[in-house]
């Protein structure tokens, strides 16, 4: 981006700067008032601007103008040059965002310096962002289980919209790498993903933070809303934001426009909202900690991302995505699961869902040997195995106080629920694993009170009440 708009009402002026430019490799626009700057902003926003704060037979002066170009196009770095310099001019063009003051007359080596420097800052900016973006992008979407399917199939609908999308799961399902998924799939892509953590910010920053501010001694502050100008702003945990903020989210949502704290004109903005929580929002609402009006607005579509249990079949996938991950951005040992770690993973309780997941792989990769496959005894709990060292297996007590009948019911039970919640409720997997026909399966699954069910494309195994 080497364009550069020269705004200036002096015509000398303005095409002496151009043509210096022009012969130092610069693209150039000129205008001599707001009117033809603005329509040249609007048309194709300049890589840099330089820009003299005092037009003659202009609607809006150099300060003016830059309050706008820094709230629509914050990116643009402004160099104000002046006629009539003096300390307060080039401290009050600084607050508003200008790059840099320089006075008439000016050095054109000292321009050329200041207008490679801007453009270099520019470019590192935007480079930033840029890496930003890709590293939010490599936050894939792993899974290949009918739950995981089912999800990929609603999540690729809604990014060929623009319409606001809710999402809703336990802590750590992959709620914020859904969201993710929606923007890097969407016609957004390139435009900025801003996260608010409601939980995370203090009550009374709350507005500060999402609307920024605007104060005498550093003059306009944006905050996220503003950052996230053109892109998606992912609400994180609705539920946890202030009454008092909801109902100015309300208003943003309604009219894409917003106040400073502390200021008084208007700012616009183009968003995409995507927002989440692990709540029941209908008890949040009868609670009055949650707005009916806000909730209506947000939960346009909603989808359900599933628990780690409901797609205990894409944990072995999972985890060989977290060592390759672990691998590449730390450098720890690329170890493969051995099936023995793999079953256990996929028979252990997972609160904390893909979350718990990926510490528990970084953690057996830290702490584990490094070389040779992540084994049982690398997990979280499983160096406490029942085991003797001699092919004996120690009862835990209550089974051990059992009659044989009844206790070998209790073990077939639980061994039986356990194998097919592995194989996410898939009984003919499940058959094969454990050495029976599906037909014999069925039969003693039904023996033992146990049924199975389906949920969001996922098989579910219940117990029968008796």
């Amino acid at each position: 981006m080497s364009d550069i708009l020269i705004v200036d009402d002096e015509r000398d002026i303005r095409e002496l700067i151009g043509d210096i430019l022009r012969d130092e490799g610069f693209t150039t626009r000129l205008a001599a008032n707001s009117d033809e700057c603005m329509a040249a902003i609007n048309a194709e926003p300049p890589g840099l601007m330089i820009l003299d704060i005092w037009l003659k037979d202009s609607r809006m002066d150099g300060i003016d103008i830059l309050k706008t170009v820094k709230r629509d196009n914050p990116d643009v770095p402004v160099v104000i040059i002046s006629g009539h310099g003096n300390i307060e001019i080039a401290v009050a063009a600084i607050k508003q965002g200008a790059y840099d003051f320089i006075e008439k007359p000016f050095n054109i080596d000292q321009l050329l310096v200041v207008i490679r420097r801007a453009m270099e800052t520019s470019r590192l900016r935007r480079e930033n962002s840029e890496l930003r973006r890709r590293d939010a992008v490599t936050a894939e979407m792993i899974g290949s289980s009918p739950a995981f399917r089912t999800l990929r199939a609603q999540l690729d609908k809604v990014t060929k919209s623009n319409g606001r999308v809710m999402l809703t799961g336990p802590s750590g399902c992959g709620k914020e790498v859904a969201a993710r998924y929606i923007h890097a799939h969407s016609a957004r892509a390139g435009a900025p993903f801003i996260t608010v953590s409601s939980a995370s910010v203090e009550p009374e920053r709350m507005e500060e933070v999402l609307f920024g501010r605007e104060t005498p001694e550093r003059g306009a502050e944006p905050g996220l809303l503003e950052q996230a100008h053109g892109g998606v702003i992912y609400l994180d945990e609705i539920a946890d934001m202030p009454l008092g903020t909801q109902s100015k989210i309300l208003r943003v949502l309604v009219d894409q426009t917003f106040t400073r704290v502390g200021g008084s004109e208007k700012v616009r903005v183009d968003l995409r909202v995507i927002s989440s929580t692990t709540r029941n929002l209908a008890a949040e609402i009868a609670a009055g900690r949650v707005r009916q009006e806000l909730y209506d607005r947000l939960n346009v579509v909603p989808v359900a991302v599933p628990s780690l249990e409901e797609r205990r079949e894409d944990i072995p996938e999972l985890a060989r995505h977290f060592t390759e991950f672990f691998n590449k951005t730390q450098g720890l040992p690329l170890r493969p699961l051995s099936a023995e770690a793999q079953a256990v993973l996929q028979t252990m309780s997972w609160p904390g869902n893909v979350r718990q997941l990926r510490n528990v792989i970084e953690r057996a990769l830290i702490l584990g040997d490094s070389t040779g496959p992540i084994e049982p005894r690398d997990l979280p709990g499983q160096d406490e195995v029942q085991g003797t060292g001699d092919g004996r297996i120690v009862l835990a007590g209550g089974l051990a106080t059992l009659p044989l009948r009844e206790a070998r019911e209790l073990f077939e039970r639980e061994y039986l629920l356990t194998q097919i919640n592995r194989f996410g409720g898939n009984i003919s997997r499940t058959a094969a694993f454990v050495g029976m026909e599906r037909s014999a399966l069925h039969r003693k699954l039904k023996s033992l009170g146990v049924a199975t069910g389906s949920k969001a494309g996922a098989r579910l195994v219940l117990l029968e009440e008796t």
